[in-house]
């Protein structure tokens, strides 16, 4: 009896474990680099959404300024998604903005004309 409580014991912690990594692993907060290298962007919490701002260019002779927020009332639509705002310093228009992260890879989007013509940048952990 002793035995089997142990392994549901340590199942139980297992599964526990296995638990909080998924729910850091769906956590968008932190830095993330552009798939071209070209621009970092830092992810954290701000009010009750997520925003994200320039922390690194590879290049500063770009319209885009270190600690520039090019996200902003990112809110969570489900446990990948997350809807908000996105500002495109090229052209210094905000978009409707949408983030879907999959593993170590988040993909945001600026769309216009109700999501019907939308920008896509992947972005890497």
């Amino acid at each position: 009896m002793a035995k089997l409580r142990t392994r549901v014991s340590a199942l139980l912690l297992v599964a526990a474990a296995s638990g909080a990594t998924q729910v850091r692993a769906e956590d968008v907060q932190g830095v993330w680099t552009r798939d071209d290298g070209a621009v970092k962007v830092e992810f954290s919490a701000c009010g009750g959404a997520v925003c994200g701002a320039v922390s690194w260019l590879k290049s500063a002779s770009g319209a885009a300024k270190v600690g520039q927020r090019v996200f902003s009332d990112m809110v969570r639509a489900d446990q990948i998604t997350w809807t908000g705002k996105a500002f495109n310093p090229e052209d210094g228009r905000t978009y409707s903005g949408k983030m879907v992260l999959s593993g170590k890879k988040l993909k945001t989007s600026g769309c216009v004309m109700g999501g019907l013509i939308c920008k896509t940048v992947v972005w890497m952990r």
